[in-house]
């Protein structure tokens, strides 16, 4: 029930029609991404992330829209071969990549 409150109260927050929002715990939202793509009622997918977010909304006279999101923060450098194993790593923990 509290993420089903989340997931409203962050639809209302948008305000803009054909929207959804899905909140997750204790999972991670690569891991059922793809099966949400394969909805036919779903035509874009934004984002699925567990970094904050900002979501991008336009007004006119007939409603409200989502342009677009900024998700996370900028990059603070590049990965070095450690940082790829251990993403690499923690991708295959999760069962993303083999």
């Amino acid at each position: 029930d509290e993420l089903k409150a989340v997931a409203i109260r962050n639809a209302q927050a948008l305000g803009a029609g054909h929207t959804f929002v899905i909140a997750l715990r204790e999972g991670y939202p690569i891991n059922i991404l793809d099966r949400i793509k394969h909805v036919p009622e779903v035509c874009h997918v934004f984002c699925a992330t567990a970094n904050p977010l900002q979501a991008i909304v336009a007004e006119t006279d007939q409603g409200r829209a989502v342009l677009g999101v900024v998700d996370g923060f900028s990059p603070l450098g590049v990965e070095c071969e450690a940082d790829v194993a251990h993403r690499k790593e923690f991708l295959r923990k999760i069962g993303y990549k083999r």
